[in-house]
């Protein structure tokens, strides 16, 4: 099991990355110079209500246009794509590396993830296991960005208590990792029977199997990442991209301190976007079923309804959404990655407002016909200047 050292470490470190001590503070690490940033997708498998008229797809249509979308993904040349985990009326995702497995078998080079595994609530050696058979079948694409995730359904669920929240995932993500690095594993824990030498199989073809940590905004979540060495995937769905600076620094410092090399500590966003002919196009389809959700889940966080105005604002040049047509959003990926230091992987999430399928289908290939190979002619020319 992790170190006690380890923890005192983490805690040492969110102690003085708290917000105040951030605010207006950047760490000496340099932007990165990223040779290929990947773009994809990421999807919850929402079957929300259409705003407008009311009507909800059928969950076996919604699931059938899912692996349409994931096909096309494919087809146009997009890099990753993402199923997250949810236990939830409004989304069908509860079982990710199902949907990854069926698209694995109409796809050829996507690579396929979760968006996040809620690891806290599941068992690492399942975890381990559906994966590495994801796989094999997908011949080498498979992925898991491991996370705690952002609604607490699944605690319950599975019979397990909030107020082991943290300890949960620092005791499941070791075990996780043990089994990456050890076919037979001895282990033990407080959440979980001991393993005393069992091996846990299939093994992966890919050798380590790609395990990235999903993080919000928890100072010590960044710091975790950075010890370990692991790829970190920020989901940023609301503020400003720039404010973030501080805690990916703290990322690669923790990472510097720990000795790992710069190019392991590599670092990804989930964003919020959609794509269309036009920006006014794009801004208009999407706003209606954006405000939708986001007011609803407010309802349950105790936000304000969604206006017109923050939308607005969040899809400005500062602001987190990526909304717009392919000119503007590759703009708006190219300053994200300046600001940030450098990043890796930028996924879209499409799927937080109802829109007719053919409308997600454009969108998608405007992604990777068009924004894709914008965003890599402007680095590749940044990295020549």
């Amino acid at each position: 099991m992790g170190s006690a050292k380890q923890e005192r470490q983490i805690r040492w470190y969110a102690r003085y990355a708290r917000p105040s001590f951030l605010k207006g503070y950047t760490l000496s690490t340099p932007t990165r110079e990223i040779e290929t940033m990947q773009i994809g997708i990421d999807s919850f498998a929402a079957a929300i209500s259409d705003p407008a008229t009311g009507l909800t797809l059928s969950p076996v249509d919604r699931m059938q246009h899912l692996l349409e979308e994931m096909e096309l993904a494919d087809q146009v040349g997009l890099d990753v794509f993402g199923i997250g985990e949810h236990h939830r009326a409004e989304f069908l995702d509860s079982a990710p590396v199902v949907i990854l497995a069926a698209a694995a078998t109409r796809t050829k080079k996507i690579r396929l993830t979760s968006a996040v595994t809620v690891l806290s609530a599941a068992d690492p050696v399942r975890v381990f296991q559906e994966f590495a058979t994801l796989d094999l079948i997908s011949r080498g694409r498979a992925e898991i960005v491991a996370g705690r995730g952002s609604f607490v359904e699944s605690y319950p669920l599975f019979g397990l208590s909030l107020e082991d929240y943290d300890s949960l995932f620092t005791e499941k993500l070791d075990l996780l990792l043990a089994i990456r690095e050890n076919t037979h594993v001895n282990w033990s824990g407080k959440h979980r029977a001991p393993l005393t030498g069992q091996p846990v199989y299939p093994r992966p073809l890919q050798n380590p199997l790609p395990i990235w940590i999903g993080v919000g905004g928890t100072p010590a979540s960044f710091v975790r990442a950075g010890m370990l060495g692991l790829p970190l995937m920020v989901a940023i769905i609301g503020g400003e991209p720039e404010s973030f600076r501080p805690l990916v620094d703290l990322y690669r410092e923790a990472g510097r301190r720990a000795g790992h090399p710069a190019e392991r500590l590599s670092v990804g966003l989930h964003s919020i976007g959609f794509l269309a002919e036009t920006t006014e196009e794009a801004a208009d389809e999407f706003y209606p079923g954006y405000a939708h959700t986001f007011t609803e889940i407010g309802k349950e966080r105790g936000w304000a309804p969604t206006t017109r105005r923050q939308y607005d604002l969040a899809r400005g040049p500062d602001g987190a959404l990526l909304v717009g047509d392919a000119e503007t959003v590759a703009k708006k990926i190219v300053h994200v990655n300046e600001v940030l230091g450098g990043i890796s992987r930028i996924t879209f999430q499409m799927g937080v407002s109802t829109l007719p399928h053919q409308k997600m289908l454009r969108a998608i290939e405007i992604l990777g016909t068009e924004v894709r190979p914008i965003v890599r002619r402007e680095l590749s020319d940044t990295r020549r200047d």
